[in-house]
């Protein structure tokens, strides 16, 4: 099929919010994507909106314009935009309204992945219980400690979480360098939920109160309204609970600090893979420490160098394996990697790290002008092929996964 064939297809079947989803990607204002395809934003907002149907021409622009393929905009089996909660992000006020949009997108094609690998292998039926705590009279601890029992963990250490959450069919996997600026965050949608990992955390016992924190949101606030101080407390202490049980960690918290309570901090801090950090957080939680023994143990750790990097034993971070497991069973039957990809019209290069057990490696965004920010948000698409053979990458980013995966 020609890539005219292709944009009259998908002109036929367009999903304004596939457009959407693809505008957020690159990391552009309505008005911008109108700027750059020549047209007026009214015309971008009513495609997104529905209201009007692009052309095949049209359809053929905003597929070069976004560097996606034309059946990108094509309608999906399940409208996933349609049901999906707002993400808990953990700052709101740190991270602009673009880049929480493109993280929401990049959420939405990891469930859309999912959805294209479904049609040929059995996922875990999603199954994490609903505790709603409200702001004014919540329990997180209870609804942790509901948690530990509904799913049969029983007492000790939670084990490996990453693998947890997927077993209870959460689809868990790493966001790209290009947004490590923006936390670990989580949504439900009508396939599963969803828990996105930042790529730069690599430390085992952090990322573990990561996926426990989101895990919380999941659990507790399905209904509530993401990224308040409120909200982002409870997950907290759910966080605590379902990884350091108030019941079995109180007594060994020491109260006083000396030597031999900074050994009996990293002694718990193999047993329940929990930093440092997070056991003091606790034993001032639980009344065992004092705020101002708290406040000078955290300014030891400080002049330590520990806040960012503590010591520890375990040095490789929990991996997810749901997608990648299935990539590879995929592959032994004989369906390559590559016909998923094409099969969720997702651009290679994002294929290939939202199925990754690892993220990729961090590297300098480029931009035009040369010059990154936390608050920049780079486009995630990938780069366009020019006439020659060679590469160049747009300010909204371009091409589909690059000459090594275009298609005829």
């Amino acid at each position: 099929m020609t890539g005219i064939d292709r944009a009259a297809e998908a002109s036929t079947f367009f999903d304004g919010t596939r457009l959407t989803i693809a505008r957020q990607l690159a990391g552009l204002r309505k008005s911008q994507l109108a700027e750059r395809l020549g047209k007026s934003a009214t015309a971008v907002a009513g495609w997104e909106a529905g209201t009007k149907r692009p052309t095949t021409a049209n359809v053929a622009q905003l597929a070069i314009g976004l560097s996606v393929d034309p059946g990108f905009f094509s309608v999906r089996p399940v409208e996933l935009s349609t049901g999906t909660s707002v993400p808990h992000f953990r700052s709101l006020r740190s991270t602009s309204q673009l880049a929480r949009d493109q993280a929401s997108a990049y959420g939405l094609l990891a469930v859309d992945i999912a959805a294209a690998f479904e049609r040929h292998v059995e996922f875990p039926e999603p199954d994490v219980p609903s505790f709603p705590v409200d702001a004014s009279s919540g329990r997180p601890d209870e609804a942790a400690s509901s948690l530990r029992k509904a799913w049969g963990l029983g007492s000790g250490p939670a084990g490996h979480l990453v693998r947890l959450l997927e077993n209870h069919g959460v689809l868990v996997v790493f966001s790209t360098p290009q947004t490590s600026a923006v936390d670990a965050y989580s949504f439900e949608c009508p396939l599963r939920p969803v828990v996105v990992l930042n790529p730069v955390k690599r430390d085992y016992y952090r990322q573990r109160f990561d996926v426990a924190h989101e895990l919380g949101h999941l659990v507790m606030h399905r209904d509530s309204e993401p990224g308040g101080r409120v909200v982002e407390e409870q997950a907290h202490r759910f966080a605590s609970e379902l990884l350091m049980p108030a019941s079995e960690i109180a007594a060994d918290l020491p109260s006083a600090m000396n030597n031999q309570a900074w050994i009996t901090l990293a002694r718990l801090k193999e047993h329940w893979g929990v930093s440092i950090q997070a056991l003091l957080y606790r034993a001032r939680q639980l009344g065992q420490m004092s705020d101002v023994t708290y406040r000078n143990a955290m300014v030891t750790l400080s002049g330590r160098g520990w806040r960012r990097d503590e010591p520890g034993l375990v040095k490789t971070i929990e991996r997810p394996s749901l997608l990648p497991h299935a990539l590879e069973v995929l592959d032994g039957a004989g369906i390559p990697a590559v016909d998923v990809a094409d099969q969720s019209r997702v651009p290679a290069e994002l294929f290939d790290a939202i199925t990754s057990r690892t993220p990729k490696e961090v590297a300098e965004p480029v931009v035009e002008n040369r010059v990154t920010s936390a608050r920049q948000v780079v486009s995630l698409l990938p780069r366009l092929a020019t006439q020659d053979g060679t590469t160049r990458t747009e300010d909204s980013g371009s091409g589909r996964g690059g000459p090594q995966r275009q298609r005829s």
